[in-house]
């Protein structure tokens, strides 16, 4: 990538971010939705819950947090697809095509801003967790660990988010891929140890993503061995932004020359 590609993405997003800036809610709006399903399920459920768990209830925000950190990022990305769509709605594609800059800086802009909206909001989740209870010993190199994984796990529902930021013909439309993406985390290891689901139920959680992503940063942040998840849970961010930047890629080209 050259020198021009960088500059020009860097002034996009530098654009992308101050919208943002003039309109903090976005980051309020998605951080809520994580915050409130964190007190109900702690303050709420947490007395019943917590006996299926080692510690009891006063041990499930953090038993939980890893789970609702992956929500925010599901819901945060869904903005990532609505502004995309308002650009393309607006005719800014078009002006851009016309000017002498890297194409593909455009996506990677929006992208960019994704990652940092969504390390903001996340930043706050953990904050309101620590208010909650949340304690963690883990040391720096386990806490970059996590850090690593959220990041890549960003990276890859972003491309996701674009496709449909891309193709959609509503701004309904564009955000409304998301919502599977947030209710996949209750089919999962997140809220409860899935040996305590049905069968055919637990076959799915334990071999969908989410699981193998949640009980990584789960065993990093309480110091305990992370075994073959953390192999896993890479394998499924690398697979999964795979997929979505060349489908990704596909519907640009597309969209810029349809």
């Amino acid at each position: 990538m050259s020198t021009h590609f960088f500059a020009d993405t860097a002034v996009l997003q530098g654009r992308s971010l101050r919208h943002i800036a003039r309109s903090p809610d976005t980051i309020i709006t998605t951080a809520i939705m994580p915050i409130a399903f964190m007190l109900l399920f702690v303050f709420v459920f947490g007395g019943a819950i917590g006996g299926a768990i080692e510690g009891g209830s006063d041990a499930y925000v953090d038993y939980l947090l890893p789970g609702i950190l992956l929500i925010t990022i599901a819901s945060g990305i869904s903005y990532t697809a609505f502004r995309l769509f308002l650009d393309t709605q607006s005719g800014i594609f078009e002006r851009f095509q016309s000017m002498p800059i890297a194409r593909s800086s455009v996506l990677w802009a929006h992208v960019g801003t994704s990652l940092v909206a969504n390390l903001v909001s996340v930043v706050v989740v953990v904050l309101v967790a620590l208010l909650m209870g949340f304690r963690s010993g883990a040391g720096v190199g386990a806490w970059l660990a996590v850090g690593g994984i959220l990041l890549l796990f960003t990276l890859a529902l972003t491309w996701v988010a674009v496709i449909p930021g891309l193709t959609a013909k509503s701004a309904d439309g564009a955000v409304a891929f998301s919502y599977p993406l947030i209710f996949l985390p209750f089919i999962s290891s997140a809220f409860v140890p899935t040996d305590s689901m049905p069968a055919p139920v637990r076959v799915f959680a334990e071999n969908q993503p989410v699981t193998s992503i949640v009980d990584t940063i789960r065993a990093l942040l309480a110091e305990q061995p992370v075994g073959n998840d953390i192999w896993i849970a890479l394998g499924w961010c690398v697979g999964i932004g795979v997929v979505g930047y060349a489908f990704a890629i596909r519907a640009y080209h597309r969209r810029i020359s349809g």
